[in-house]
């Protein structure tokens, strides 16, 4: 039995239990005491809408904290360079980089065995690509998001330049499950150097 029902419930009895007093002793009670208790009566109720509103508002508040403790949760950072000393291409096709030497793989977004960053989730994300080559062959990278060129970077070939270096980023809008890479051109090249030829990113916020 809840406060407010004992408390309707004892209004009641005190009200028969007044049938067998004398008239000026009734009118006297009903008098001193029932406004009094009508009066409680409508600050109790209101007391407990407040509390029921502030319940509610604890509940939503508590839900916001969670979402927002499960974004900042999610963390996604990767860099890798690619293994190696020697010239990668040129190719007559397009070619994916792979690179294998992974430095950092926070969320395990980047695969190093096809070299393609998969979103784990929608947001903002910052890719980087640098690259270091012989001045004999050009090069050409993208930045690749699915099938789309976000990016390039090149460079043409000369005969007194011994090393070319370069590259490029940007912030790219993603969805759950696209994919990010780099991607050579053909009849290009890269030298493969896990500190100078790399592909980093990171999740920079969820949408």
């Amino acid at each position: 039995m809840n406060f407010t029902l004992w408390l309707l419930l004892s209004f009641c009895g005190l009200t028969l239990g007044q049938e067998g007093l004398p008239e000026t002793e009734v009118t006297t009670e009903t008098g001193s005491c029932f406004p009094d208790m009508c009066k409680f009566l409508k600050e109790f109720a209101a007391m407990k809408a407040k509390l029921e509103s502030v319940e509610t508002n604890l509940k939503e508040t508590e839900s916001q904290v969670l979402v927002l403790k499960q974004k900042e949760a999610l963390k996604v950072v990767f860099s890798a360079g690619i293994l190696g000393n020697a010239a990668i291409g040129p190719f007559s096709t397009p070619r994916t980089l792979i690179y294998t030497r992974v430095i950092t793989n926070l969320g395990n977004a980047y695969n190093q065995n096809t070299g393609i960053f998969v979103a784990p989730v929608g947001g903002m994300y910052y890719f980087s690509f640098f690259y270091h080559a012989g001045g004999g062959h050009k090069v050409r990278l993208f930045l690749m998001k699915n099938n789309e060129h976000v990016l390039e970077s090149s460079d043409h070939k000369t005969l007194n330049d011994g090393a070319d270096n370069g590259g490029n980023a940007a912030f790219v809008e993603l969805q759950q499950g696209d994919q990010v890479y780099v991607q050579l051109h053909p009849e290009t090249h890269v030298f493969g150097g896990s500190h100078t030829t790399t592909f980093s990113g990171f999740l920079l916020h969820q949408v």
